[in-house]
């Protein structure tokens, strides 16, 4: 299985009193499995680590945006197996409306 890196960019200014920090470190994972440490049975899924950094917080409605987005890998080896991991954090805003 291979890794396919992707990114979407979008600027957004942030300037004195147009947003609240809602959850600051905001974490999400996703392990895997790996026979004999490098074999994947299964794999730990980005994806899958944002639904679970979104569930941190419900965003759902609201203004709300990641800043600070962090990607971590780790893997724990064993014997016969590893178990891969990844970890997405994030500081987690509500947009306000600009008081100038």
């Amino acid at each position: 299985m291979g890794n396919m890196p992707y990114g979407g960019a979008t600027t957004t200014d942030l300037h004195d009193n147009n947003f609240k920090m809602i959850k600051a470190n905001a974490r999400g994972e996703d392990s895997g499995f790996n026979l004999f440490g490098f074999i994947p049975i299964v794999s730990p899924s980005y994806a899958d680590a944002m639904r679970d950094l979104h569930t941190e917080v419900n965003m759902e409605g609201r203004s709300t945006a990641l800043a600070n987005v962090a990607q971590d890998r780790s893997t724990m080896y064993f014997i016969l197996f590893s178990l891969p991991k990844i970890t997405v954090t994030a500081d987690i805003i509500e947009f306000t409306e600009d008081n100038d």
